[in-house]
């Protein structure tokens, strides 16, 4: 989450709440979203899926007290109109109004930097804002830059999917180098500090009344340099190479769903910290059963006397079988309910297992059958067409 989200993004509007809510309104508001958008309640719902992650990013800063002050007070500078161009140094109230992309693309004051470091200066702008340190406010150490982030697809089984399991993931991706573990630097040697930052890993320079900070170009913003660079990963700190990981999947994991390893993707530049390995889970479909949230379906064939006479049907579960009372008169398509016999979830809470009853009718029967049939049909009511019958009767 960037200064330039809290700039762009109305947080408040995310949540359903007014600016004067209290933090008691804001977390309510907050559950409430944050249930119905849940991606476990709402599985493969690419929507649901980014509204929950727009109200839990907005939860992040309106529930933290000291962040959302520095929130109101960010866009209350924005918003008041207190960046202007001409509005220092030229004795004019007017002038063009101030462009939030000049920070964030290098062309404002504080341009200039790396694009991985949004930009130059506007993090560092705003942290000496509200940090109180003013215009002679020190430059913030930035270190290493974060590596990337991982991405990869494991297809389960159906079974193992709800039941969870634990399963190695093969990745061949950057890692850390074993040669210098991770510091790009040659056995033997040490990466030195950056004679230009001196190891903070920005330069700062002043603005009027504000401090505006940019990486150091001479190091990129790492705060060392690297005189002898390591001949394995020549100086990045890392390799291409094949891992086994760990992965544990929990009991429910959904078709569709993505798990966050943290600290499990591509290594750091220069023993920086790593990013986040992802996980996406594709499950393969089961020949008997379905699946609808925490709720397995099964679709059970019955005969015509089954249904009409009533019977004790017995049908298998993922772990074992249930009998279910099949009630005299049962129409095909009634849904069944085994309670507790569909996904069980770590904190222990159970879906059901949702038996549909499918009446099938033969193609073929028997003289005796049809004889018997006959018989029920002229000692059976009719069917209830009253309604049906009137509208034929007038295109008779």
């Amino acid at each position: 989450m960037s200064s330039k989200d809290w700039i762009e993004k109305d947080y408040y509007a995310a949540l359903g709440v007014d600016k004067s809510a209290s933090s008691d309104e804001i977390k309510k508001s907050y559950r409430k979203l944050a249930r119905e958008s849940h991606p476990d309640h709402n599985p493969g719902d690419a929507g649901a899926e980014e509204r929950f992650k727009t109200v839990s990013e907005a939860y992040a800063v309106l529930g933290d007290e000291k962040k959302r002050r520095e929130y109101d007070e960010m866009r209350s500078l924005f918003g008041s109109g207190a960046f202007r161009r001409g509005a220092r140094g030229t004795g004019q109230s007017g002038g063009a109004p101030f462009d939030v992309s000049d920070l964030f693309g290098g062309g404002g004051a504080g341009g200039g930097g790396d694009a991985r470091f949004g930009g130059g200066g506007f993090t560092d702008l705003f942290s000496t804002i509200f940090s109180g340190g003013g215009a002679g406010g020190a430059a913030r150490p930035r270190g290493p830059a974060r590596g990337r982030d991982v991405e990869a697809e494991v297809a389960l089984d159906f079974t193992d999917a709800v039941r969870g399991v634990t399963l190695p993931l093969t990745l061949r991706a950057p890692g850390v180098c074993d040669t210098c573990h991770g510091n790009g630097a040659k056995p033997g040697t040490t990466p030195l500090a950056c004679p230009v930052c001196h190891g903070a890993g920005v330069t700062t320079r002043n603005q009027g009344s504000f401090s505006f900070s940019e990486p150091c170009r001479n190091c990129q913003g790492v705060g060392t340099i690297v005189e002898e660079k390591c001949p394995e990963c020549h100086g990045t700190g890392g390799v291409t190479k094949t891992r086994t990981l760990t992965v544990r999947f929990p009991a429910g994991v959904a078709d569709g769903q993505r798990i966050r390893l943290a600290g499990r993707g591509e290594p750091g530049d220069r023993g920086g910290p790593a990013g986040d390995l992802f996980v996406h889970v594709k499950v393969r479909p089961d020949e008997l059963f379905g699946r609808t949230g925490d709720d397995l379906t099964l679709n059970v064939p019955i005969t015509y006397a089954e249904a009409v006479l009533g019977t004790d049907l017995r049908v298998p579960t993922l772990d074992g079988t249930v009998t279910l009372r099949v009630p005299p008169g049962t129409p095909t398509g009634r849904v069944l309910r085994a309670r507790g016999k569909g996904v069980v979830r770590n904190d222990g809470r159970a879906g059901d297992l949702l038996v549909t009853l499918d009446v099938v009718v033969p193609a073929k029967v028997s003289d005796e059958a049809r004889a018997a049939l006959e018989t029920f049909a002229a000692q059976t009511p009719p069917a209830a067409r009253e309604h049906l019958d009137a509208r034929v009767r007038r295109f008779s």
